[in-house]
């Protein structure tokens, strides 16, 4: 009987894509958003589904400049602002995708079917889903959903539209 010598093939994993990232902290949020304080309305990315869906964060502080006047004694989140966190959740979102957003700015171009349900108030946290409903190259459809504790704070259709950035010359 004669030896022979077997060689059995071991499979070699095929290197793996790096995952796309699914969280943004606010220095990652501030690098894709041109806002700022105090209007800059997200703190932080928990999902991200490109193209997709994205779920925000919103820490909502009685040190927030819009609590001194709206309302004194009862201060309730302005519900024009919970529709802009939408916005800058779907922004963050589809900036994501566009190469020379240093170039360009997402601008509103409407609101649909906004609906307030519940009082945002210092000390909640507003939870911000937004899902893509229709996506082209310069404009983008979402529905948002801005929960408190699991209820409907907020619930908007909004749509934007990508377009040139123009920086403003210093006048003499």
């Amino acid at each position: 009987m004669s030896e022979s010598t077997e060689t059995t093939a071991v499979p070699v994993a095929a290197p793996e894509t790096p995952a796309t990232k699914q969280t943004m902290d606010i220095t990652e949020i501030m690098s894709i958003l041109p806002h700022r304080y105090p209007f800059l309305l997200i703190d932080r990315v928990v999902e991200i589904e490109r193209k997709q869906r994205i779920v925000a964060i919103k820490n909502v502080s009685f040190n927030e400049p819009h609590f001194q006047g709206h309302f004194p004694d009862y201060p309730i989140m302005p519900g024009v602002l919970m529709v802009e966190a939408i916005a800058q959740a779907g922004g963050a979102l589809l900036l994501t995708e566009i190469p020379d957003r240093e170039s360009k700015l997402m601008v509103f171009t409407g609101i649909d079917s906004a609906k307030f349900r519940k009082p945002v108030v210092p000390g909640d946290q507003l939870r911000i889903e937004v899902k893509v409903l229709n996506w082209r190259s310069t404009a983008v459809r979402m529905q948002g959903i801005a929960t408190v504790d699991g209820k409907v704070a907020c619930e908007a259709v909004v749509m934007c539209a990508l377009v040139p950035r123009v920086k403003q010359e210093a006048k003499a």
